[in-house]
């Protein structure tokens, strides 16, 4: 079988899912590009949906070998669902995960998203927090939704080797410092040389305009990143993997 309309009841509930409230109703969010879908199904994340470009041979090649079922689109079809300018022709709509906070957060990293506004960012500090061996991501309310086409193409998978949370910051970095976490968040007033710190640790990377609320940053250690320089501030991406990287060691 073969998809050739954008008008199919399918590929409108597809469509849908660009959006916040798509994703929400449906459980489901995009994955899209041959690479990156391989690799998210091939950790064992089973999709809703497939779909692949009908010129693209291979993909489907390696989805049958995987026996992985799809639905073969025309490339306007493709097009049509896809977040992308140059779709690569292989699509997923996959189930969201439970984004809920734990009661008991796991030990380590714990990397924390103030009102994170792009999506590339964001899902650069997923891969980041992931390739640093962080325990967890917790996005704050009035951050991007992580879950968004453009934010886990950017994560690179990342997505899906961590857990990732979404909740009330303020109220889960109250519960984290009450489970013995340390918490540290980047500051432009923040000191630049950190105190002892233990093994549990919270770092929270501000917004990228505004940086950290007030709320926020009363809560936590406030550290300044040395720089010699003359620039007065970094990208949120690039400061968050310095810290990530820092708080890791």
């Amino acid at each position: 079988m073969i998809i050739t309309s954008v008008k199919n009841d399918k590929i409108k509930e597809l469509r849908s899912l660009a959006s916040k409230k798509g994703r929400r109703e449906t459980g489901l969010h995009i994955i899209e590009g041959e690479r990156l879908v391989l690799d998210v199904l091939g950790l064992g994340v089973v999709p809703d949906t497939v779909l692949v470009a009908e010129w693209n041979t291979t993909a489907g090649a390696k989805l049958g070998a995987m026996g992985i079922p799809f639905i073969t689109v025309t490339g306007e079809v493709m097009k049509a669902v896809c977040d992308t300018d140059s779709p690569q022709g292989v699509f997923a709509a996959v189930k969201t995960p439970d984004t809920a906070p734990p009661d008991d957060y796991p030990g380590g990293l714990i990397v924390c998203l103030d009102r994170i506004q792009d999506p590339g960012n964001l899902g650069t500090v997923l891969r980041t927090a992931d390739a640093f061996g962080a325990a967890g991501v917790l996005v704050g309310e009035g951050s991007v939704d992580p879950f968004m086409a453009k934010a886990v193409r950017a994560a690179m998978g990342s997505t899906y080797h961590i857990p990732v949370w979404q909740g009330d910051l303020c109220a889960e970095l109250d519960k984290m410092k009450a489970q013995g976490f340390d918490l540290v968040c980047g500051h432009l007033a923040g000191s630049e040389k950190l105190p002892a710190l233990g093994s549990n640790r919270a770092i929270v990377i501000g917004n990228e305009a505004n940086g950290a609320s007030n709320e926020v940053a009363e809560k936590c250690f406030l550290y300044r990143l040395p720089m010699k320089g003359r620039a007065e501030s970094l990208n949120a991406a690039v400061a968050a993997a310095i810290l990530i990287y820092k708080l890791s060691e």
